[in-house]
């Protein structure tokens, strides 16, 4: 079992998932027509547990709303919670996934994140749900 706040050899003090902040997420209500939305962002940081090194992600949110779109500038906040956060890259995308999910309800969200290359190897991790 890796303990989360052991890094190679040194003790980080990063904070726990606990401290990513869902509740700054805002929405608006939205009545037009079925649109395909996409937010895309290469600014979203997070704290690998394991090695103790930032993890740096372009992330792409693709998504149809049923009701509400999300407020940009909230969204933005929320990716900045995740900055001394120790979280593993596949669970930062759920994390990301379920918490839009839950926000919007919509018809159809795809969130896709693309890491910066770490030891020779390109990692990227998706979860589509719904229709598109």
């Amino acid at each position: 079992m890796i303990d989360e706040n052991y890094a190679e050899g040194k003790v980080l003090s990063f904070q726990s998932q606990d401290t990513i902040n869902t509740n700054i997420l805002e929405c608006f209500p939205y009545k037009g027509e079925r649109q395909l939305i996409e937010y895309k962002t290469s600014e979203f940081s997070a704290v690998c547990p394991f090695s103790g090194l930032p993890d740096i992600a372009d992330i792409e949110i693709t998504y149809i709303p049923q009701d509400n779109i999300v407020e940009l500038k909230s969204l933005k906040y929320y990716f900045v919670s995740f900055r001394n956060v120790g979280i593993y890259q596949e669970d930062a995308t759920n994390r990301i996934f379920k918490d839009i999910f839950d926000l919007l309800s919509p018809q159809y969200l795809k969130v896709f994140t693309k890491y910066n290359t770490r030891g020779g190897i390109d990692a990227s991790c998706a979860i589509e749900k719904g229709t598109k």
